[in-house]
């Protein structure tokens, strides 16, 4: 048998056990920034499921956006959209006292929002740099931020959450995999992972938990071109030992779990989802 006779000749959508999420956050207020496609709008689901209120943040994409919205209020979980950019401060600072104004507070935020502008180094320009740590980098700072004033000033309800607050940063496998080509998307990712740490020691002593989730190659508009044929599929699962691609559900789960008292003792993690990316699949026999 071949070593790749197990790889799919084609790129099928994976049937996801889906199993029912309790309401582990019922009465919790939560923020999602890009919340309208992708692993964002799966994780703003998912938390409407577990029973929290949602905030749909996204900067383009106003259908979507409300279609987000009216699955989540379909679930009876109180949902909007918001139309900001995450690098913008003043946008960030009105998203932030909007929220308070209509939920009265923030219990999790999910820093989500990202973007790829992929160029050679000699050919990046600063723009590309600049947008994309603006927005993957800059945009979770300015978010987490507020989240964490919030935090501070209102402190723990017990009835609530055991914590003041909870933060999900959204990294990537490739924190740890350096990526050729993809200079300022890496450089962002790095940041975010150290960023994350940095927050998680200097505000655990205000029972605030900050965490980030790592994924690897999910299912998603971001990355079509990887999985969308027969050929690219294959050639995507020669770097994912588990031999399926992520669903964007995968992540979902986990962030509930994640903003769930349920992980309490947890903060300060980067949790890898990635079925098994970051294990190097090219020294499987031995390098």
């Amino acid at each position: 048998m071949s070593p790749t006779s197990n790889v799919p000749t084609k790129a099928p959508a994976v049937v996801m056990p889906n199993p029912p999420i309790h309401r582990v956050l019922s009465g919790q207020k939560a923020l999602v920034t890009g919340a309208n496609s992708g692993i964002g709008r799966s994780v703003a689901l998912a938390l409407g499921k577990a029973g929290a209120d949602v905030v749909v943040n996204y900067v383009a994409g106003d259908e979507a956006a409300e279609a987000v919205v009216s699955e989540i209020r379909s679930g009876g979980a109180k949902a909007y959209a918001h139309k900001a950019d995450v690098s913008n401060e003043s946008q960030v600072v009105a998203m932030f006292q909007k929220m308070i104004a209509e939920f009265g507070t923030i219990d999790i935020l999910v820093n989500n929002a990202g973007l790829q502008r992929d160029a050679p180094i000699e050919q990046m320009t600063l723009d590309q740099w600049n947008t994309v740590i603006g927005i993957n980098l800059t945009g979770q700072f300015l978010c987490a931020r507020e989240a964490v004033r919030e935090f501070k000033r209102r402190g723990v309800v017990e009835a609530v959450s055991c914590a003041a607050g909870k933060i999900i940063c959204m990294s990537s496998v490739h924190e740890i995999i350096p990526w050729a080509g993809h200079v300022n998307y890496a450089a962002s990712k790095g940041g975010i992972m150290m960023m994350m740490k940095s927050i998680a020691q200097e505000v655990a002593r205000f029972r605030i938990r900050v965490n980030s989730i790592d994924p690897g190659a999910i299912r998603t508009p971001i990355n079509t071109k990887v999985w969308s044929s027969p050929e690219a599929y294959e050639k995507l699962m020669t770097l994912v030992p588990y031999n399926r691609i992520g669903e964007p559900e995968d992540i979902g789960r986990a962030a509930v779990w994640l903003a769930s008292d349920a992980a309490d003792y947890v903060t300060g993690t980067s949790l890898v989802i990635d079925g098994g990316m970051t294990l190097y699949p090219g020294f499987a026999t031995g390098g």
